[in-house]
């Protein structure tokens, strides 16, 4: 039987998946979470003086991350402090090496 025709990755976890590779295709995306692996919990002014871009595009950026499911964002007065995902991290590297 081809690999391919027995992957177990449907459904839900297929989007979830998809929204995952998609959300870390993007180079800014990217350069923000290698950001956040070597900085945890950091303000978006911090990630904004990082990468060339406004902080409205940053804001973006953030919102594609957290409702992809790479990161969470905790509300500290009036600032968001942003860190990487445990459980959405190990979804997809558990998810991946199912697949591959």
């Amino acid at each position: 039987m081809n690999r391919c025709c027995s992957l177990e990755i449907h459904g839900d976890d297929q989007e979830r998946f998809l929204r995952m590779c998609k959300a870390i295709g993007n180079p800014i995306r990217f350069e923000i979470l290698k950001f956040l692996l070597s900085h945890p919990s950091c303000i978006t002014g911090d990630i904004v003086n990082h990468v060339p871009i406004a902080q409205a595009t940053v804001s973006q950026h953030l919102k594609v991350l957290k409702e992809s499911g790479w990161i969470q964002g905790e509300s500290e007065g009036s600032s968001t402090c942003y860190c990487m995902s445990d459980a959405g991290v190990q979804w997809f590297k558990q998810t991946i090496g199912e697949i591959f």
